[in-house]
């Protein structure tokens, strides 16, 4: 069983992490607590932590519990700790900037979960690259009548494709209804470039099956089909940074998954009780992308 975390001091990587409110009911159907979500938070920290190093965040609070009321949080706070990095970003097309957490450490993650932080989202580009993403997001979401099976062949037909123009792939599940596939990038091109990439590459895949698949975004277009969503590959788009666990009542968990695996894990497999045990045994699948990123240009030109 992971140990308890207690009002206080809780140590993680050397530093000093005030909690509070443990015992607070955070997810009420199931029982669990802020402090169970604290816990999982500082067990996982250090592999979660690869997938949020140098990139912006925005961060989904719940202070009440994810019944309660929730809200998106972009800018830091004059309260964070010195030691809680921050960035500069441009907002782009309104004008002015926003500082944005960058988590550099599990201390980190463990204070922003203590704000009560139930998901991490990470930007698809690093600090170093604002501009230039180092990651592709396809989105599988499918329609409330569909079975699991189609968004399965949804993610290999990604997978496919990637693979045809040249790409390796990662999956993980969403922890809500679909799954996630990410290509690695070396950075290069601008953001709207690789924006127009992902749009293109789903409607390759899409067209492959008309009848299953669709790009189109209004839902009265899609008639029963799955969304291949690709909006996320914009200008501070964010994704479900692997790990996180997700605002509904069982507390699922993004989790990285191999492909072999995609045949008998869900989309809420793995939940804030069930995952350690899975990290226990497995390390991992994620740990080894970025030796994978490919550069773009080859890549274009076979999609071309």
């Amino acid at each position: 069983m992971p140990r308890r975390v207690k009002d206080g001091s809780l140590t993680v990587g050397g530093r000093t992490v005030q909690v509070t409110s443990v015992d607070k009911p955070f997810f009420p159907e199931t029982g669990m607590t802020k402090g169970d979500l604290l816990a999982y938070y500082r067990d996982v920290a250090e592999t979660m932590l690869p997938h949020l190093a140098g990139r912006p965040l925005n961060l989904q609070r719940f202070p009440n519990g994810v019944d309660g009321h929730g809200f998106w949080q972009q800018g830091a706070s004059d309260h964070f700790p010195d030691w809680v990095r921050t960035v500069t970003v441009e907002r782009r097309g309104r004008g002015g900037t926003v500082d944005h957490v960058v988590c550099e450490d599990a201390a980190t993650i463990v204070y922003l979960a203590n704000l009560a932080t139930v998901t991490f989202h990470a930007w698809t580009s690093t600090v170093r690259h604002l501009a230039r993403p180092d990651l592709v997001i396809i989105d599988l979401d499918p329609d409330p009548d569909q079975g699991l099976e189609v968004v399965r062949a949804a993610a290999r037909a990604v997978k496919a494709a990637c693979e045809e123009v040249g790409l390796a792939s990662f999956i993980q599940t969403s922890g809500s209804r679909g799954y996630h596939v990410v290509t690695p990038l070396q950075p290069g091109p601008d953001v709207e470039v690789v924006r127009d990439f992902a749009a293109e590459l789903a409607a390759l895949v899409a067209a492959r099956d008309p009848g299953r698949l669709t790009v189109e975004w209004r839902k009265e277009k899609r008639h029963g089909r799955l969304l291949l969503d690709t909006a996320r590959n914009g200008y501070a788009q964010t994704l479900v940074a692997p790990y996180s666990v997700r605002p509904r009542p069982e507390a699922p968990v993004a989790t990285p998954i191999d492909w072999d695996e995609l045949g008998r894990v869900e989309p809420r497999s793995y939940t804030l009780t069930n995952l350690r045990r899975r990290l226990a045994r497995k390390p991992d699948p994620w740990a080894g992308m970025a030796a994978q990123a490919a550069s773009f240009e080859p890549a274009r030109a076979r999609l071309d």
